[in-house]
């Protein structure tokens, strides 16, 4: 099993520095059903596993120039505060609950992406399309408590908001989102760990995996059209979303 994982750790890299989110999707499930992993444990480890493989990812994007740290700096604290106080709120939620609500974010955040932006391809061309720092940073915060809550980097919501609601093109939406995952996570998985027990080799193995496929990722997402991002990004979330309902029921 742990060579699956490992294998499986690295698929989840290359998701993530391909699509900018989608690496708790994989990671979650890789902790929890492949190594065995306490439910609550898993979703406390897999923000923190998040959080290191985005960091690296977000590295070559940044030399790219496809990171808007502004953007992403001021939805990021937002998202930081609220991603450590739904880690805290974890603590008295049930796991079947938390991963219930896991799986209904993913189907939300599916929906979204293959909708895409209405009207026009690229929302940073709508006229008068400029969100004020009120806006941005609320929303931040209502992202980082929600993904906090259960678990997840965030990137499934943190790209349709950017790109819908922050006005950034996709594939700076997707550049700029692993600056905010990597931020979110960490202060998620704080939250997290004043409740549970924390397996440090296991998280060391599979981030590690992570990072080698994140840099894959990376190189391949300016070969990809950025519709095809979004509806694989969907497929992906809904596919794992229907993993985790078999497994609850």
């Amino acid at each position: 099993m742990l060579a699956l994982a490992i294998a499986s750790s690295v698929l989840m890299g290359v998701v993530l520095g391909l699509l900018g989110g989608g690496g708790s999707i994989l990671t979650t499930p890789i902790l929890l059903y492949l190594l065995r992993m306490d439910p609550k444990e898993a979703i406390a480890s897999s923000l923190l596993v998040v959080g290191i493989t985005s960091f690296a990812a977000l590295v070559p994007r940044a030399l790219a120039r496809d990171v808007d740290f502004k953007t992403g700096g001021l939805f990021g604290a937002a998202t930081m505060a609220g991603a450590f106080v739904g880690g805290l709120a974890a603590g008295y939620i049930p796991a079947k609950i938390l991963l219930s609500l896991f799986a209904l974010m993913m189907v939300a955040a599916a929906w979204a992406m293959f909708r895409g932006p209405s009207g026009v391809s690229d929302p940073a061309h709508r006229p008068g399309h400029r969100p004020t720092a009120l806006t941005t940073a609320l929303q931040g915060l209502g992202v980082g408590a929600v993904t906090g809550l259960v678990g997840a980097g965030g990137g499934f919501l943190i790209v349709p908001a950017l790109t819908f609601l922050g006005g950034l093109p996709m594939k700076r939406a997707v550049g700029t989102s692993l600056f905010v995952i990597a931020l979110n996570s960490v202060a998620g998985f704080l939250g997290h760990a004043m409740h549970v027990t924390i397996h440090p080799w296991i998280i060391a193995v599979v981030a590690a995996a992570a990072v080698l496929g994140s840099f894959a990722g990376s190189a391949l997402s300016s070969r990809v059209p950025a519709t095809l991002l979004r509806r694989s990004f969907a497929s992906l979330a809904l596919l794992m979303a229907a993993v985790i309902v078999f497994r609850q029921s």
